[in-house]
């Protein structure tokens, strides 16, 4: 299995929505396209249309007057008056290039970033990205635009195997990602951070608290089942950070106890932390699907923000 998406695959989870005769396909793609509008973009200051409505649209911008007369339901819509700037921090470093079961952690962030890439710009927001953290090549910056020349050249990225570069090599660096992620975008953009977050969340703290005083955040931890459960394999060779080999012992029982402990507790530090800081997360797993992954976590954060 390639650890390098395929940009038709990319390519199609923009056209399945269109597709004709193909309901299900459909079906999928009109609801996230709907939540995305609902969470993200919310209601702007012009009105703009009545039309009917959609799955996933936002009930509260319900015309109950235009739903009466024509006895089936319509909603009113709405346009904001300046455009937003997306920005899709996608990580590539090489703890990327591992799955366990489903699939590899690159090719679920890739989908997630198309996902939400082809979602902002259906909504006519500025897309832009970084892909960073690949240690054969410096971080890869592309300035976001209306039309879809960077959302093409982002997925054509992350769909090729990158050259080696002459320069400083990206590093594994996140919170330095996050200093620098809204350059570019002017306030009030909405940055998606797609990664692999299997770390302190302490030293995100500053660097997320600073991004969120100008722009809405949303965080996507792309995880592995072997992330938060150690199968038992018996004694096995690892090889650490620092690239030194470490025997463990998979079938100690209480250590692999303790290991889904400290994922856990990684887990609910990060989580506490983006509540903190009004930051969305949104976990997708390698053995399921991204689509789906994405959905419920839309529909979770609509309903906390009806609650609110």
């Amino acid at each position: 299995m390639s650890l390098q998406p395929v940009l038709d695959d990319l390519l199609e989870l923009r056209h399945q929505a269109h597709a004709l005769g193909m309901a299900s396909h459909h079906l999928v793609n009109s609801s996230f396209a709907g939540l995305y509008a609902s969470v993200f973009r919310g209601q702007g200051l012009n009105f703009e249309e009545v039309r009917e409505y959609h799955e996933g649209d936002d009930i509260r911008n319900m015309d109950w007057k235009v739903t009466a007369r024509t006895g089936e339901p319509h909603l009113k819509v709405f346009r904001e008056e300046r455009e937003r700037s997306v920005l899709l921090c996608v990580d590539r470093g090489p703890h990327m290039d591992f799955g366990t079961r489903g699939t590899f952690k690159s090719i679920q962030a890739a989908k997630a970033a198309a996902l939400l890439g082809w979602a902002a710009n259906h909504l006519h927001d500025r897309v832009g990205g970084v892909l960073f953290g690949d240690p054969r090549c410096e971080d890869h910056y592309f300035r976001a635009t209306k039309d879809r020349r960077a959302l093409w050249r982002l997925l054509s990225a992350l769909t090729t195997e990158p050259e080696q570069c002459d320069t400083t090599h990206g590093s594994n660096n996140l919170p330095g990602i996050l200093h620098k992620a809204s350059q570019g975008i002017g306030t009030g953009g909405l940055v998606f951070v797609i990664a692999d977050f299997n770390r302190d969340p302490q030293e995100l703290k500053q660097p997320l608290s600073q991004l969120c005083q100008h722009h809405s955040v949303v965080l996507v931890p792309v995880d592995d089942p072997a992330d938060r459960e150690l199968p038992d394999m018996g004694t096995v060779l690892f090889r650490d950070a620092r690239g030194d080999l470490l025997e463990v012992n998979t079938s100690d029982s209480t250590a692999r106890e303790r290991y889904r402990e400290e994922w856990e507790t990684r887990r609910n530090r990060l989580v506490q932390l983006a509540n903190s800081l009004g930051i969305a997360v949104i976990p997708v797993w390698t053995d399921e699907d991204v689509h789906s992954a994405l959905m419920r976590g839309l529909e979770r954060r609509l309903r906390m923000r009806a609650w609110l």
